[in-house]
């Protein structure tokens, strides 16, 4: 008989480590505090490095029912919606990193992995109950049995967190996110149905990439701003929609209008959590933005949270003990993790650019071009591909 398992949190991390657990014979019971699963914001985009391991799992003919595959990854200047480089992606991604790049509402990623999880019999899904103190009492009283292991991907508020000696505090990172979704008919000659576009500008950035699920397009918009609240929930208000529309004064006036009139927009204050421990050394290991949450600025965050449970999952099946496992899980994702920060850092740094930096950022993206800027993404994009 295999090793019992909690998974508090029953969102895209929690779940792919469901699967990616019960597929190597552990008996595994995710816990949930919402009485139904609703996931907030709306797109999400799924680089190789991520849809290689829901591939393994078996998703791929269901998420192909749901996704876009870009044919690029462009950046373009804001104000005169100039061209700066691109990223070739589409059928270049599947060949060059050996699975698909793509984007797709966070709702239809967390279906798909539901399905999965009830249809697979090790996985035992508990929701409405929230696990706050005394973790180890509170899963027996709801799973009925004690776990050998219990797994915080319960998100950057992470109560389980508590339960780590040492691990990383909550930080806002100075930068807030704004995320809104548009109609196809009102982003005609903005934005480009085949492509994922960052438009860059001083202290501030917008992405838009098409969305099957709402016909039309999926933005976010990140500005510097001031954090009022320390709850993660999405909100909206005159007072900081004030504040979007300011930081996009001087940006395309096609731009602006779209902005000023989507819809019941949601503002997120952008926040992270410091270095610190993701294990207690016995039985308990964080994954995710638990663990680690980073800015947006990589577009990384759901992929880290997949390829931390794949790696968990592979740690935990490796015949040692538990405590080595968690120990070897927290050494392997480190210079991963690390390594994906600086990268965050670097883009906000890039993206937000200004004066003399803007001018020679956009001199260097012409020099490169689009098979140099996919070669310095090969060690994130590639990662966990066969023969790298």
């Amino acid at each position: 008989m295999s090793r019992p398992v909690a998974i508090i949190g029953a969102g895209i991390g929690g779940l792919t480590g469901a699967l990616c657990l019960a597929r190597r014979g552990f008996k595994v019971d995710i816990i949930e505090r919402a009485t139904a699963l609703t996931e907030v914001g709306a797109g999400l985009q799924l680089s190789p490095n991520a849809s290689r391991i829901l591939i393994e799992l078996g998703l791929l003919a269901d998420l192909e029912k749901v996704w876009n595959e870009p044919e690029r990854i462009g950046l373009s200047d804001g104000q005169s919606l100039r061209p700066l480089a691109s990223v070739p992606a589409g059928a270049f991604a599947r060949r060059r990193w050996q699975a698909p790049y793509a984007v797709l509402h966070r709702a239809s990623l967390q279906k798909v992995l539901l399905s999965a999880v009830a249809n697979e019999p090790r996985c035992h899904l508990h929701l409405g109950y929230s696990i706050e103190v005394d973790a180890e009492r509170t899963i027996a009283e709801v799973t009925g049995s004690e776990p050998d292991i219990i797994v915080g991907a319960d998100g950057i508020w992470s109560h389980l967190r508590n339960n780590v000696p040492g691990a990383g505090r909550v930080q806002f990172s100075g930068n807030v996110a704004w995320r809104m979704t548009v109609d196809n008919s009102l982003a005609v000659g903005l934005f480009k149905p085949d492509q994922v576009t960052a438009f860059l500008g001083p202290r501030a950035h917008l992405v838009a990439y098409p969305l099957r699920e709402v016909s039309g397009f999926n933005l976010v918009a990140i500005i510097e701003g001031s954090q009022t609240d320390s709850v993660w929930v999405g909100k909206d208000s005159e007072e900081r929609r004030q504040d979007c529309q300011t930081a996009f004064a001087g940006w395309n006036a096609g731009i602006r209008a779209l902005i000023e009139k989507a819809a019941s927009p949601t503002y997120w204050p952008l926040c992270t959590v410091d270095d610190g421990a993701w294990q207690d050394g016995k039985k308990i290991a964080l994954i995710g933005d638990a663990a680690h949450a980073m800015t947006p600025f990589a577009a990384q965050g759901a992929a880290m949270a997949i390829e931390d449970a794949f790696a968990l999952s592979e740690c935990l099946s490796n015949g040692i003990s538990v405590p080595d496992a968690l120990k070897t899980y927290e050494a392997i994702r480190r210079p991963r993790i690390a390594r994906v920060r600086r990268r965050a850092a670097f883009n906000h740094f890039a993206y937000h650019a200004r004066g003399p930096v803007r001018i020679g950022r956009d001199i260097v993206l012409k020099l490169k071009g689009p098979e140099a800027l996919a070669a310095d993404l090969d060690w994130l994009y590639g990662h966990g591909a066969p023969g790298r």
